[in-house]
């Protein structure tokens, strides 16, 4: 459980993203690029949702706790010279100006399946959520105009 008050609080507002232990969030993780944005969500919550936006300042490499026989993530099957699992860093860029509900998205994506919207796709719905999944421009431009919009 990592807040963003938390990657607030870290030196330059920069952490890792490590822990990742689902193949398909992992392969996700390693497509990132250098300065790409992202939502950053709380999900460990009453209320999940979408609090703010960080970019990523490194691309993917082996994520350390994989190897760390006293870290909760760590992979007995993992080795140093073929690593199984990455991680990248991020930076903290902003808070989003309202916190932005997935129940509110959710009502979005329903509604965009029906009429052809930006979220008529979108993966958080249409798979297995996971902690990391691509958006297209389209959906992140919709998504952060929600921010501007009074809560449903």
């Amino acid at each position: 459980q990592f807040s963003i008050d938390d990657l607030k609080a870290q030196p330059n507002q920069t952490t890792c993203w490590d822990g990742v232990r689902n193949y398909q969030a992992r392969n996700f993780l390693r497509s990132m690029k250098l300065g790409q944005q992202a939502f950053f969500y709380h999900s460990n919550c009453k209320e999940p949702g979408i609090v703010g936006i960080v970019k990523i300042v490194k691309e993917a490499y082996p994520d350390h706790t994989q190897f760390d026989q006293k870290d909760p993530h760590y992979d007995s099957t993992s080795r140093k010279e073929n690593p199984k699992w990455s991680m990248v860093d991020v930076q903290f860029v902003r808070m989003t100006k309202r916190f932005i509900p997935l129940s509110e998205i959710k009502t979005h994506h329903l509604a965009h399946k029906g009429d052809g919207g930006p979220l008529k796709n979108m993966m958080l719905f249409t798979r297995q959520r996971l902690s990391i999944q691509p958006l297209t421009q389209e959906e992140f431009d919709f998504i952060l105009s929600l921010e501007e919009e009074k809560p449903r």
